[in-house]
């Protein structure tokens, strides 16, 4: 997508914004104006403080994302290559599936205490089963005449995983990836409005008790743009490592 077609209904959006702003039609304190809300965030950004609660939510995403990519994959491709081991343990995955992570915060904060590691546990909660998932379709999904195929050429079960299996489910593995990363931005925006001292959400949180709306909306524009860039930036990765999928 170009930068123009992207442009265009971000303006439109803020026009839209403005207009309504103007005619009054709700409480400038409750709705300010963009000029307002760009002012309060370029004093975040100058403070400091917008960049430090910038880096605590990254940091946490990044750890429970990085420790749901370390389990969620290869127990996703284990068991899509295994039939005996997923009808031991996809049950008691799919029981545990539909539970959303927010509903995990109580526990997460009596087991953890606050701070990161409930954040972690959560993002890793929310991120895991889409790319478990994901990574599971990948491996079952593989045609059986490559399986065949690779294992009548003399392919060891290393080679086939490695050369064959692998890179088979590596378009739905990044699926999941892409998934999992949006879910955990989610969560951790979640799990910082009640159970942290830094981070976006817990930034939220904090303006809201002050009545500092235009801060609030500037966390919040804040929050969708780094979610943007971070599927952006999957993207990327995923077209510079699967050049072949854009060949399809």
């Amino acid at each position: 997508m170009s930068p123009l077609r992207t442009a265009i209904p971000i303006v439109t959006l803020v026009l839209v914004w403005q207009l309504i702003a103007v005619l009054g039609a709700f409480d400038p304190q409750l709705f300010p104006r963009p000029v307002t809300v760009a002012r309060a965030f370029l004093d975040l950004l100058v403070r400091g403080d917008l960049l430090t609660d910038i880096i605590a939510s990254l940091q946490r995403v990044l750890v429970g994302f990085l420790i749901a990519l370390a389990i969620g994959t290869p127990l996703g491709l284990f068991l899509g290559t295994n039939a005996k081991a997923s009808g031991l343990f996809t049950p008691i995955l799919e029981l545990l599936r539909p539970i959303p992570p927010i509903a995990w915060i109580p526990l997460a904060i009596l087991w953890f205490g606050l701070g990161n590691k409930p954040a972690y546990f959560l993002v890793f909660l929310g991120a895991f089963f889409p790319i478990f998932t994901n990574a599971l379709f990948g491996a079952t999904s593989l045609e059986e005449r490559y399986r065949r195929a690779a294992y009548s050429l003399g392919a060891t079960k290393r080679q086939f995983v490695v050369n064959v299996l692998i890179p088979a489910s590596l378009p739905h593995v990044f699926a999941g990836l892409r998934i999992g990363l949006g879910v955990g931005w989610i969560v951790v925006i979640t799990a910082e409005l009640v159970g942290a001292q830094s981070g976006l959400g817990y930034m939220i949180q904090f303006n809201r008790l002050l009545l500092e709306t235009p801060k609030v909306i500037a966390g919040m524009i804040t929050i969708g743009l780094i979610g943007f860039l971070l599927n952006r930036l999957m993207i990327q990765l995923e077209n510079k490592l699967i050049p072949w999928k854009r060949m399809e």
